[in-house]
């Protein structure tokens, strides 16, 4: 079986959306082409009209990473969609720019309505950018976790005597991996992030400083290990309820390149029980607000 032309298929779709006068193309007024003509693409891309009748077709499956760019200009592709196009190439997408750090309205609304649970919303380089009052009631205020930047990563690897601290949050969160497991599982995903925001100064200089003066992050960067961080098992020592036994699941929100992170307790379970103390704790009416950034975030 011949394996699908995805590459074509969508070239040939979005060539056929886009109207000359979007492409910036002054056409007759009778033209009854709705999109664009291949030799117009071809000559908008820089490319021969035979390159991009072979494209469409599929026999031709290998062009390089500066012809998917010039054809994802040519159609006027948003990121996400430059992102397939690159993909059905089986090219890597090209790095973006910095760590977006904004949280969207949609984004907070959901953090609110998952008020239930103990949520927080992180950008990809682990900057604490979000969080509800369940958080603050099960894991502590985070503007008293004296992470640098707000980072996880800065807080994880501060250093006491050469070794991690005991209260890597308000007070110890623990995971059941081990503290190697869970701090190596974080700098994987850094790795992928540095890669993926190779311009970000901000997070250059993060790594840069974590090499310098935590031996523990230098050793895990250097192995080379990258893959994404999805959940963890935690026992949270809590001051006021006793330890908490809490799954913790990493959320990625699509297109915005952020991580919404839940703890959980199995329904009917002791844990469940001292959750449900816990939110019962908290001021009535002002349950799901979240925080953000060092203030909260009116709803």
């Amino acid at each position: 079986m011949a394996p699908a032309n995805t590459f074509g298929t969508s070239l040939r779709g979005w060539r056929k959306r886009l109207s000359p006068v979007a492409a910036g193309l002054e056409t007759p007024t009778d033209r009854r082409t709705l999109g664009l003509r291949r030799e117009e693409l071809a000559r908008l891309a820089g490319l021969s009209v035979d390159y991009v009748v072979r494209l469409e077709q599929g026999r031709a499956r290998n062009p390089s990473a500066q012809v998917v760019s010039a054809l994802a200009r040519a159609l006027r592709l948003d990121p996400a969609e430059r992102d397939h196009l690159f993909r059905c190439a089986g090219l890597a997408p090209p790095a973006t720019g910095e760590v977006p750090l904004h949280v969207p309205p949609r984004v907070h609304r959901l953090v609110q309505q998952l008020g239930d649970a103990p949520v927080a919303v992180y950008a990809a380089d682990w900057t604490l950018v979000g969080w509800n009052r369940m958080w603050t009631a099960t894991i502590g205020d985070p503007r008293t976790y004296g992470w640098d930047q707000s980072n996880l990563v800065a807080g994880m690897f501060r250093s006491s005597g050469g070794h991690r601290v005991d209260s890597i949050a308000a007070w110890p969160v623990r995971s059941w991996a081990g503290d190697e497991a869970e701090e190596e599982a974080l700098v994987a995903d850094l790795r992928i992030t540095a890669a993926t925001h190779p311009d970000d100064t901000r997070l250059a200089a993060l790594v840069d400083r974590l090499l310098h003066t935590s031996p523990r992050f230098a050793h895990l960067w250097s192995n080379g290990t990258a893959g994404l961080h999805v959940g963890d098992r935690k026992t949270v020592e809590h001051p006021v309820v006793g330890d908490l036994a809490l799954d913790l699941d990493v959320l990625m929100v699509p297109g915005l390149d952020l991580r919404i992170v839940a703890y959980t307790a199995v329904t009917g379970t002791d844990d469940a029980g001292k959750l449900d103390a816990l939110r019962g704790l908290l001021p009535a009416g002002r349950r799901t607000r979240a925080g953000g950034r060092g203030s909260e975030a009116r709803s």
